[in-house]
């Protein structure tokens, strides 16, 4: 009898697994909004989140004189400071809390990719030119980016480990970007081909460009990649629409837009499940969408009622908890916003877990 009872729960738990893995991850569309605030100027971005929670991005500084890299710990806010320059940018962020982003230099109107530690912050230089920017971090604080050449002819996608830049090169184009990476060391980005007028998404591994092609019209973009190699972004399609992509492979999935003709995916998953903004019905409104299980969601009309938002811009990034890094008008002020899901994954699997044994506890 004891064994029966035992044999009852364990099926009962890997029901309530499966369950939460699936139904219960895909009907947890309702969103509690935190409000990130500012450094005390009147605007901030989200744009990086790990899967703590924490966010990377930027605020305007008091008196809206410039702005500064930020990372938030719940509505903590961290002014990251510079590299002895005015301003200061964050941009992606890993599970140490490391932040990737740039940075501007004494004395200077130029600016460098950078690595913060807590606030101390690492100068990772270019590939010989002036400029260069990070745009995301791995577990192992590989930085992918992009960095001018010597003579700033061009500017080619980097991947930074430690303080050492790896030029990955560009599919026969002068010019390509570095803009995700993921903890393989793999990039995301998109490169101009052989003649510079057009761009194609790339996804490198090592220094291995691989062309992601487009849609149907001339160019494409890659924005971020997730752990199995997944890449979001957009391509063109015919007349002058943009809509937001998914590369598995080299085999792009269309995502659509909200009734406009142009959206862009920024931020993705380990689930697949992407973020990014497009453009409603006429092209007169930019809104954030979620995309997952195959469908398009509005944010702003998953949002829990109170939240204060008026307008739900631009999502970023999403962590495998469902949780999202996004910007919206919340007082009449752009801000940096927290969206964070309800019921939490964890507090569905105790919910599915208390009944299963509710269930058990009856029938014994």
């Amino acid at each position: 009898m004891k064994t029966k009872l035992f044999l009852t729960a364990s099926t009962a738990a890997l029901c309530a697994f499966n369950v939460l893995s699936g139904n219960v991850r895909a009907a947890a569309l309702a969103y509690g909004v935190t409000d990130l605030g500012t450094l005390g100027g009147s605007s901030s971005y989200g744009e990086g989140i790990n899967d703590s929670g924490q966010v990377a991005g930027q605020s305007r500084t008091t008196g809206d004189t410039t702005f500064h890299a930020v990372r938030w710990t719940g509505m903590l806010a961290e002014d990251l400071g510079t590299l002895g320059g005015e301003f200061s940018a964050g941009a992606g962020i890993n599970a140490s809390g490391q932040v990737a982003g740039l940075a501007g230099l004494t004395g200077s109107s130029a600016y460098h990719a950078v690595r913060w530690t807590g606030t101390l912050v690492e100068d990772l230089g270019t590939l010989g030119g002036t400029i260069s920017a990070g745009a995301s971090i791995n577990a192992s604080g590989q930085i992918a980016g992009q960095a001018n050449i010597v003579g700033n002819t061009a500017s080619h996608a980097v991947r930074w480990s430690g303080t050492t830049p790896t030029d990955l090169g560009t599919l026969g184009g002068e010019n390509s970007y570095g803009n995700s990476i993921n903890d393989s060391g793999q990039v995301a980005g998109y490169s101009q081909i052989t003649g510079n007028s057009i761009d194609h998404a790339v996804r490198w591994t090592g220094t291995t460009p691989v062309d992601l092609g487009t849609l149907a019209g001339g160019n494409s973009r890659g924005s971020a990649i997730n752990s199995s190699g997944q890449v979001t972004g957009y391509s063109d399609m015919a007349a002058g629409a943009q809509h937001a992509v998914r590369w598995t492979g080299t085999t792009p999935t269309d995502l659509g837009t909200l009734g406009g003709s142009i959206s862009h995916g920024l931020g993705i998953n380990d689930f697949g499940d992407v973020v990014g903004f497009s453009l409603t019905t006429g092209d007169t409104t930019q809104v954030a969408f979620l995309y997952t299980e195959g469908t398009m969601y509005e944010l702003s009309l998953l949002l829990l009622p109170g939240s204060g938002v008026t307008n739900l811009i631009v999502a970023r990034g999403i962590n495998n908890s469902g949780q999202i890094a996004a910007t919206g008008i919340i007082g009449g002020q752009q801000h940096a916003l927290l969206l964070t899901p309800t019921p939490e994954p964890a507090s569905a699997l105790l919910l599915l877990g208390g009944a299963a044994l509710l269930g058990l506890r009856r029938r014994r």
